[in-house]
């Protein structure tokens, strides 16, 4: 009998996105195929501690639940459901159990054969812990270091959409330092690149987590100050008018393949944090009803994206359709990744099952480091 492959699944980490680490983790979990897999569970707590033996999910899933319950609120509701959910799915793969607030617990190199990397946001979906594994020599699945920092940062992925030609939004990247010192040029600047309305955010984040709908001048001060609060570099955009959201799932390394478009639909002002992950609040139709030629514009396009930052493993492309015009509004290098998340359900309707969609991503991780070994 062959001998299983052991897959080291890392979730939770220190942004704000950790109960969304956690029920993507759960999902991959409960779908890996045990026969072929032995999955070895790495917790990072909010304080960046890892945490690997006994049961890291669960011991994450119920802290965040606490936390989430002491915070209150609509978007606090949310987060409890995901770590609750997270919690009911936990697995219970043990390892000898070692801590380390700093890097890679030592032996880990030699105990596993390749990593999933279930995490959101800085310090995860940044370059930063695929740099230690490829300092480790440990096959990781997703992309690699450039195509992690660009897709993570908004500001450089714009930069690098627009410098290989694809239609994106208009947008000004501010630093923090930039508005705390001149916060009046700043104003000015937005007011007469962009106008209003327009999106601020912060430029190295995910989920919505930080992002705040602008119509008026006078609001302008609190969304930035917001968005500073999560990160050194803003980026502010355009609105686009009455645009409808498609997005499209890519699967590959050097010859990436790509699902049937998918169409977001929600009731609300815009896709925030609650509307993304609360039950029943948005919903993805797909395919998209779109014409044969807009369909091939997105897969098209999709790629393309995916390209231009070097991208390997998977990455969601989320696009605006405003009118008749397609805009690249950006890339996610670790898209949400729960069974019932739009990056699974695309390629579930294009004909590839969820646990045949985690088996193929981890045969690409395993191929891009052979690649990349020469």
């Amino acid at each position: 009998m062959a001998k299983k492959l052991r897959v080291g699944v890392v979730f939770g980490g220190e942004s704000g996105e950790h109960e969304v680490s956690l029920a993507g983790a759960a999902s991959v979990l409960a779908a890996i195929d045990r026969e072929r897999f032995e999955p070895v569970l790495i917790g990072i707590t909010r304080e960046g501690r890892w945490l690997v033996g006994g049961d890291p999910l669960r011991a994450l899933a119920e802290e965040a639940t606490r936390k989430a319950l002491g915070e209150g609120g609509g978007e606090a509701s949310v987060k409890q459901a995901l770590a609750v959910r997270a919690g009911d799915a936990a697995g219970t793969t043990a390892l000898q159990r070692m801590e380390s607030s700093e890097s890679l617990p030592p032996g880990l190199r030699e105990r596993l054969d390749v990593v999933w990397i279930m995490l959101h946001g800085p310090r995860g979906e940044d370059g930063t812990i695929q740099g230690l594994l490829e300092l480790a020599g440990v096959p990781y699945v997703g992309a690699g270091v450039l195509a992690s920092a660009i897709g993570m940062d908004k500001g450089a992925m714009k930069d690098m959409f627009r410098a290989h030609g694809l239609p994106v939004v208009d947008y000004v990247v501010v630093k923090r330092h930039e508005w705390r010192r001149e916060p009046a040029a700043v104003e000015r600047a937005v007011g007469e690149a962009l106008g209003f309305p327009c999106f601020v955010k912060p430029a190295n984040l995910g989920s919505s987590v930080g992002i705040s709908k602008v119509t008026t001048p006078a609001a302008l001060p609190a969304a930035l100050d917001e968005a500073a609060r999560h990160d050194r570099k803003l980026i502010v955009e355009r609105a686009v008018s009455r645009a409808r959201e498609i997005e499209v799932s890519v699967l590959g390394n050097d010859d990436p393949e790509t699902s049937l478009p998918g169409e977001i639909v929600y009731e609300g002002e815009w896709y925030d944090y609650a509307t993304k992950y609360a039950e029943g609040q948005a919903r993805l139709v797909c395919p998209a009803p779109l014409t044969p030629e807009l369909t091939a514009r997105f897969r098209e396009l999709a790629v393309e994206a995916f390209r231009a930052i070097d991208c390997a493993g998977m990455a969601r492309v989320d696009f605006f359709l405003e009118g008749s015009t397609v805009l690249v509004n950006e890339i996610n290098t670790i898209p949400g990744f729960t069974s019932t998340s739009g990056y699974a359900r695309m390629w579930e309707a294009t004909g590839l099952s969820y646990p045949d969609l985690v088996e193929r991503l981890l045969e690409l991780g395993l191929e891009r480091h052979r690649e990349k070994s020469g």
